[in-house]
């Protein structure tokens, strides 16, 4: 089995202007995801919502210098929203899997083995 993290991005302020049959929609396809995920050969290690990207700090290196930033690494129009960290037996299972989610921009990229 190989290790991989479902990266979930969205347009931040999304879910606080979405209607109730939205929020619904999402928390059916999200369970949707969860109880097929055996169909998929994928198992769930962890799973997490983030809190809102205003409450991100970055932390930049440089030698022995560092300086700590409020916000994000990167202004983007859509921010990282939550991850779900699996195991699955390839690539293309976890790609499978992950279009039982709604409409997110998923990024799919293998844990490194070292």
């Amino acid at each position: 089995m190989t290790t991989f993290l479902v990266l979930l991005y969205a347009t931040e302020g999304y879910w606080e202007v979405a209607d109730e049959a939205t929020k619904d929609r999402y928390y059916r396809e999200h369970g949707d995801y969860a109880d097929r995920a055996p169909e998929f050969g994928v198992t769930f290690l962890a799973s997490e919502a983030l809190q809102p990207v205003a409450t991100a700090v970055t932390l930049r290196r440089s030698g022995a210098d560092a300086t700590v930033t409020e916000g994000p690494f990167a202004e983007t129009v859509e921010q990282l929203g939550g991850f779900y960290l699996v195991t699955a037996p390839d690539r293309e299972s976890v790609l499978a899997h992950a279009l039982l989610l709604p409409e997110y921009s998923i990024e799919v990229r293998e844990i490194m083995q070292v």
